[in-house]
């Protein structure tokens, strides 16, 4: 038997104004999209905004349903609107934000879900490039990884099927 250590890099500011100016404008985009969120259930509004290799920033909330699973997180609603409205155009980043209902306060870094991974892994490997994910955390704290890679060892590739 070998053991298998993994590391994971990531950056942690412990303000706004330590980000590029870049990753501001993207973490103000996710909470513009988070005060649209439609989550009468959970109450918890998530926002995920993705900029483009052309500047293009494309914004996604959750979207709850009553039959759940129906709904559909917001980096996913963020990430298919690109590709479907922008298809062909690499995704360079992602901020993603949450706050529960009442509180504009972000609470601990919000990481996206397994399935917000995978797809994020995908659009990395789709067009060859890696992307930059930006999580906003309570108190001013912000996580952010030059890679999904870093969230997602050993991820599920269209590579398996072959």
């Amino acid at each position: 038997m070998q053991k298998l250590t993994l590391d994971s890099h990531f950056e942690k500011y412990e303000s706004f104004e330590e980000l590029t100016a870049q990753d501001r404008l993207l973490v103000d985009e996710a909470k513009k999209a988070a005060d649209d969120a439609y989550a009468p259930y959970s109450r918890f509004h998530v926002g995920a905004a993705v900029m483009l290799e052309n500047g293009v920033i494309v914004r996604g909330s959750n979207q709850e349903n009553a039959a759940y699973p129906s709904g559909l997180c917001a980096e996913r609603v963020a990430l298919f609107a690109a590709g479907a409205q922008h298809p062909g155009i690499k995704i360079i980043a992602i901020a993603i934000t949450a706050y529960p209902e009442g509180k504009k306060l972000p609470v601990v870094p919000i990481s996206p879900c397994g399935d917000c991974r995978q797809v994020m892994a995908e659009y990395e490997l789709r067009y060859a490039h890696k992307i930059r994910l930006i999580m906003e955390g309570g108190k001013g704290t912000y996580i952010v990884s030059d890679c999904v890679a870093q969230l997602l060892p050993f991820l599920f590739s269209g590579d398996v099927l072959k």
